[in-house]
């Protein structure tokens, strides 16, 4: 489906019991523009890290929306922020490689934000966590709740 005329604000977050532990990810899509309605989206995994849990936030809730649409990104990782609008063009040249030659952390993640980067409009927007802004403060309460989930299964 595409829609360039959509315009949304994604908001993302993720937590982790131990670093690594039990973990989880939410996000809330929003439409500024266009037609649908607020969607949101979470999961967790059993064993996992912070950062996996923010990127897999942002990847799912950006595999949602529809190609050409205009996407205000939202999230307290500067990680996530950075990586996406500053560290992933230089990353692809040098063949997924660090500017120290390292392989790339979570590469099977960054993989697919890259794709779904080149099918969107993106703008970046940097919230300080846990300061009382709403969708920041749903998406980490609905997170923790996905970790927790899986925090008593073990």
């Amino acid at each position: 489906m595409t829609n360039p005329s959509l315009h949304v604000e994604l908001h993302s977050d993720g937590a982790c019991f131990g670093n690594p532990g039990p973990g989880g990810w939410a996000c809330v899509i929003r439409p500024v523009s266009g037609p649908g309605e607020e969607v949101v989206l979470a999961g967790g995994e059993p064993e996992t890290t912070n950062n996996r849990m923010e990127l897999t936030a942002v990847l799912e809730g950006l595999r949602s929306v529809p190609d050409g649409a205009t996407v205000d990104l939202w999230a307290d990782s500067k990680y996530v922020l950075q990586g996406l609008s500053e560290w992933m063009d230089n990353w692809k040249r040098r063949g997924w490689k660090t500017s120290s030659r390292k392989p790339v952390k979570n590469e099977d993640l960054w993989r697919p934000l890259d794709e779904q980067r080149m099918r969107l409009e993106l703008t970046f927007n940097w919230v300080e966590g846990h300061t009382g802004h709403p969708d920041n403060e749903r998406c980490d309460l609905l997170a923790k709740q996905q970790a927790e989930m899986f925090e008593q299964e073990v």
